[in-house]
Order: structure tokens, then sequence, then C-alpha cells
């Protein structure tokens, strides 16, 4: 059935069109078809175009919403009427972590711990899921989220949010964070097949602006490391080693352990003032309930310590860390001066494995007792750390020339005045029986040995030396996290006050970059661009005097390509439809 149109030209030749509603049907003698005429709806140009708006709009009730929005521009177009664009809102980003956030089984596992509370899992899930998305695409307070929400992105499923549903969706978040956490790790651990052996652990800071810590100093207790005893999870603000050269400021510590793929599996937060060494006795026991198999846990110099060695290979476990190259321990010292050839393992790195005996006397009793070193060496970089010297050197002689005709106190005034704080040049500079300054060829020699080098200690006795060296140099996925976490993710500033929502805000940055970190390993692009690129996709809002309906624009080649990579179908067409009766 369909609306046909037949033409009559006149004497004048003019021409008149009709418009009559009919359907085909073949001729019983010839079988050709032939039009049937059910309803003439008389001249075009006078035809009551209200009428056929009704009539499309009636029959147009028993199809489907998307057929019906299908229908729209023509509801409209017969009825003469205009179309107004009443809303425009950004959908592609927040779509595609969407679906990543269910395939990864993030929702489904805070639907099953919100079950039982006195709270709707539905609900509870999309408002978490909006502050994560918030996190990902545009960092803010929790407050804006709510007019984010409201008035810029497409939520699915939450048409609004208010800030005390934001707040009561962090308290739950983080009271039952270890069901949840759990639960995703395992459903990420097999979807994606990660690589377990192998665990990377660091820490970083975030500072506050505010001169206030949560305990004043003088009454603090001391945080000093027992070596026994794990520090317990806490966002409370206190004064410590800052990594953002912002010890004026209060602070908390932040650790994220991190897989070979560069996939964040957990976040911990404690006190300002918690030594790295304590902090991975507590990582260790809590991923120790998850039922790991063999690991090596990589860790860079801030662990270093006996204590800690003996800790992390209780059970059957590993260590691969890095030793400090000056002002080290006896073991580590003869490492580095044992002789010994480099083997090429690529263009840029040579490694040297060497067993030490503890206390650094021979090479252990047949190797059972002895500490396994790998020294690696980079020839580029001991080319870069030869011209840096030299330029210390050069400033250093600028600065201490003449200095044999100040007077001593003045003398004095440069060790602890102009260079205190700058290792690099002091560590250089030597004074004379005499009290004159002078180079220290010794220190300078003594570095020179050191040029292009670090140094690796390790338990695990299964592990090539070019294995180590690889596995140590992937750290640095555990440093993007943290350049991502405080880029993108908007980590810093906290917004809050409270230690627990602090807690709670490092968790939401936390999935929200297990989100981007999976899209990025799966299309092989930087969540930047590919932010950038899903952010033209939008949903728009189009009225008229016969209804409104809400239509996403057309997908770009560069929109398809990640959708592609990503194994997602297209967001569907049309995602409203309204008449005035509905």
């Amino acid at each position: 059935m369909y609306l046909r149109e037949t033409r009559r030209t006149n004497k004048d030749g003019s021409v008149v069109r009709y418009l009559q509603l009919a359907h085909n049907e073949r001729h019983p003698a010839t079988g050709s078809p032939t039009a049937k005429v059910l309803h003439n709806f008389g001249r075009a140009d006078q035809v009551d175009k209200e009428a056929l708006a009704r009539l499309v709009s009636s029959i147009s009730r028993v199809l489907a919403p998307e057929q019906q929005a299908a229908l729209a521009p023509e509801v409209t177009a017969a009825a003469g009427g205009e179309v107004e664009v009443v809303d425009s809102r950004r959908m592609g980003g927040a779509w595609t972590l969407d679906r990543v956030w269910e395939r990864l089984g993030v929702g489904a596992a805070i639907r099953r711990a919100a079950k039982g509370r006195k709270l709707d899992p539905e609900t509870a899930e999309r408002v978490l899921f909006a502050l994560v998305a918030q996190r990902a695409l545009e960092p803010a307070s929790k407050l804006a989220a709510t007019s984010w929400v409201a008035e810029r992105v497409v939520i699915e499923n939450l048409p609004g949010l208010s800030d005390d549903q934001a707040y009561r969706g962090m308290d739950f978040l983080l009271a039952a964070l270890e069901d949840i956490a759990a639960e995703v790790f395992h459903s990420v651990a097999t979807l994606l097949n990660l690589d377990l052996d192998i665990v990377f652990v660091d820490t970083t800071s975030t500072y506050f602006e505010t001169e206030r810590p949560d305990e004043l100093p003088e009454t603090a207790e001391a945080t000093a490391d027992d070596q026994v005893s794990n520090p317990t999870e806490s966002g409370a603000r206190a004064f410590g080693h800052s990594k953002d050269f912002r010890t004026d400021l209060p602070q908390v510590v932040i650790a994220m352990a991190v897989t070979r793929d560069g996939v964040p599996v957990k976040c911990w937060t404690f006190p300002g003032n918690t030594a790295d060494t304590a902090i991975i006795r507590t990582i260790k026991d809590d991923l120790a309930g998850w039922n790991l198999h063999r690991m090596v846990w990589v860790a860079d110099r801030g662990f270093a310590s006996a204590t800690n060695r003996a800790y992390l290979t209780r059970g059957g476990g590993h260590y691969i860390h890095a030793e400090k190259l000056r002002h080290t321990g006896a073991e580590a010292a003869a490492a580095l001066a044992r002789a010994g050839r480099y083997k090429e393992v690529a263009g840029n790195l040579r490694v040297k494995e060497v067993h030490v005996a503890p206390g650094g006397n021979g090479d252990g009793d047949g190797g059972v007792r002895a500490q396994r070193f790998v020294i690696c060496h980079n020839p580029d970089q001991a080319e870069r750390d030869v011209t840096v010297r030299a330029n210390l050197l050069t400033h250093l002689e600028g600065l201490i020339d003449g200095s044999d005709a100040w007077t001593a106190r003045k003398r004095d005034e440069l060790l602890v005045g102009s260079l205190k704080g700058k290792a690099g040049l002091k560590r250089y500079l030597r004074r004379t029986p005499a009290g004159l300054l002078r180079i220290d060829r010794a220190a300078v020699k003594k570095d020179a040995h050191l040029d292009g080098k670090w140094l690796l200690r390790t338990s695990d006795t299964t592990l090539t030396p070019q294995d180590l060296a690889a596995a140590y140099k992937q750290l640095l996925a555990v440093e993007r996290g943290w350049r991502d976490m405080k880029g993108h993710l908007g980590l810093r500033p906290v917004f809050h006050h409270r230690e627990d929502r602090i807690r709670a805000h490092v968790q939401l940055c936390w999935l929200a970059l297990l989100l981007i970190r999976v899209i990025e390993n799966t299309t092989g692009d930087t969540w930047r661009n590919i932010r950038h690129e899903l952010d033209r996709l939008h949903l728009v809002t189009l009225a008229t005097a016969q209804g409104q309906v809400a239509q996403r624009t057309t997908l770009t080649a560069g929109q398809k390509t990640i959708l592609t990579a990503l194994d997602l179908p297209e967001p569907r067409r049309f995602y409203d439809f309204t008449t005035p009766a509905a």
C-alpha cells in the first residue's frame, strides 16, 4: 500500500496533481501488476495535510519506537510544521565507557554488592558510573557532576543526579570496596587474560591546598616503621615526604599495583607520613586473599629493605627491585665492583649477572645463600650522564673561582647556603685541611663508574637477566598511570576534607584509570585522542508540534574505527519519540 500521485495536463498546459491511496494487484489474465485505488485524496495543492499527518500518526501507534522515530520527519513535513533543536548533549565518550564498564563486570559487581543494603542497586550503580565517567571525560567536583549529568552528557538510565546521591554512592563504594575490587579483578583478569606473574608496585603523594593537617604534628603519634605491623588505609592528611615537592602542604600517600600491560589492579590510600617500606606489607597481604599464583613483585628503591625482601618471599613469592647506586649496602657495592663481561640484549642495553654472598664477601655457599644481582648498562644514557656531569663541574668551578681569597665564613655560606639541597653539585666539592674549596676528583671518578647503570636485586632464579631488565623497565607503566591520574583524571585538586571521602575519591580515579587503560590497550591509541573523537558524537533532541524525537549524530570514520577496535556495536539511532498525546 502506498501514496500514489497522478497528473493531468490541461489545455492551457498547466499540470494538476492528484493524490490517491493505492495498492498493486495482479491482473487475472495478463499477470501484470495493476494499481487499485482505495481512496482519492483529491488535488495535491488542496489536500488537507493536517488530516494526512493525523492518519500517519494513528498508523504509527502500532509501530515500534524506532520505526515511529523514523517517521517523524515525514509527519512534520506533512503537517508543514517547523523543527526546533531543543537540546544537544555529548554521548560518545559516556556511551563507550558504559559498554566497557559492563563488559569488565564492574556494573554487575556493584549491583551485587548493593543488594541487601538500604539503597537501590540499579541507582547506586548508575550514580557510581556517572562519577567515574566524569573523571575520565571532564574531571570536576562532585557538586559539578550534578549539572554535568543533567545538562551536558547522556548517561543512560540516569536523567539526573543530586549531590546527596553522589556522596551516598561514594560512601557505599568505600563500604563495599573489598567485595567490589576482588570481583572486578577476577572478571578483568579472566576477560583480558592478564599476565599476573609480575605485579608492579609504586607510590605517589597528592597534596591539599590547606596549611592545616588532620592532626597537628605536635600531637601526632610517631609513625616510624617497626618492620612488622601493617599500616591501615586512611585518607588522613599529614605532613610527609612529598613526591610533588610540596613539603609545606599536608598530603596523603597513594599506592597502586599494576600488571605488565599497565592495567591497574587496585589502589590504596594511606596517611601522608606513611613510609613506602611499610605500605608494601599491606599490599601483599591484601592481594594474597585473591588466590593468585606465583608472583614477582617489581618495586623501586623506596621498597628496598632486608625486612621487606624477606616479607615478599613468604609463600613462594619473589621480588625485583632497584638498589641505590650511591650510599648503598655492602652487598650492592660488592656487586657493582665485581668484574665481568656484559651481554648485549638490545641496541641500547647490556646486562651482567653477579652473585654476592650476604655481607658482600665472596659468591656465597655454592650459590645457595647468594644474593642475585643484575647490572644493567645503557650506553646512550652513559653518554648523557657524562655530558650532565661535565656541565655540573663547569658550573661548580665557576662558583668556587677565586674562593681562596674568601673568608672562612663566606666559604661556609656556600656549602650550607647556596649548595644546600643541591646534592648533584655538593657531592663533587671537597674542603682541604686548610679550609679551601676544591673539586673532588675522587668523587668524580667514582661517579663515572656508575654512568648509564642501574642495579637490580632479585630472589627469582628462573628469570633471565634480559627478562629482569625488561620487567623493571616496565615499571614505567605505573609511572604513566600516575601521570594519567594527575592529568587526564584530575586526581588533584581533591574537593573533600573527610578522610573517607578522600579514599573514595581515589577509588573513583582507579576505576576510571582501569576503563581508559583497557580502551587504550585495545585500540592502540591514547585516551586523549579517543576522547576527542568520541566527544563529537552528540544526542540531539528535535521537537515539532507533532512530538519530540532524540536522534544521535551520524558516526564519523574515526568513531567507527574506535567501536570496531573495541568490538562494540553502533549506538542506536533514536532514543526517544514522544507525541503530544503521550
